[in-house]
This record gives C-alpha cells, sequence and structure tokens, in this order.
C-alpha cells in the first residue's frame, strides 16, 4: 500500500525565481562582449530573486555595478518588465523590448573619433 504525501502549503513551497531565459540573455551577452572589447567592462553577475532577475555589469570586480538590467515580470502590463539603472538608482530605459531598452547602453559604445 502506498501512502501519497499531502500536498505542501503555500508557505511550504519553495519559492519561484525570476530569471532570465536563454534568448535574453542571447541579446544581453554579445552587448556585454562587445564592451568587454572596448575595454568597458569586466565582469558581470546575475541574481535570480523571487520578483527580480538582475543582470549587474561591473568595471571592476569588487565594485558596486555600473548597470543593471533588471527582468521584473510583474511589470509587464504597466510600463514594462525590462529596465536599465545606472549606478546611482537611476532608470535609464524602461520597456517592454529588451533590444529597445539597451540602447541606452550601446550608445555609451559609440563615441567621436578625434
Amino acid at each position: 500500500m502506498s501512502v501519497i504525501p499531502p500536498m505542501p502549503t503555500p508557505a511550504e513551497r519553495p519559492a519561484e525565481q525570476v530569471a532570465f531565459h536563454r534568448s535574453e540573455l542571447g541579446v544581453i551577452l554579445p552587448l556585454y562582449g562587445r564592451m568587454v572589447a572596448a575595454g568597458e567592462w569586466r565582469d558581470y553577475g546575475i541574481s535570480c530573486l523571487r520578483d527580480v532577475a538582475i543582470f549587474s555589469i561591473f568595471r571592476r570586480t569588487a565594485e558596486h555595478p555600473l548597470y543593471r538590467i533588471e527582468k521584473r515580470p510583474r511589470l509587464r502590463g504597466r510600463q514594462g518588465m525590462y529596465s536599465v539603472i545606472g549606478m546611482d538608482g537611476r532608470i535609464l530605459k524602461r520597456g517592454h523590448d529588451l533590444p529597445g531598452v539597451l540602447r541606452v547602453l550601446e550608445r555609451k559604445l559609440i563615441r567621436p573619433v578625434d
């Protein structure tokens, strides 16, 4: 005779995490690679939390991130679930389209040639 364990209550269930999908990382990582090649960025970190996934970009490993790319699915129907946040905490760009939101960082790569 087999015994079926009871369903866990919501408090006992492990919290679900928000994460970047492979297709989203496929948009973020080429930009990251170009900025590393240009000498602007050196390291990154990914945090997957309950309400938000964060891709942090660093100039050096042991400092605060220069930029954070955040994914907040709860904001999908409002101002957009993707945002780029600067080191000072200001939202530089927010929207529904990840490549469009990342354009604010691509502009940093384009510099006038002396």
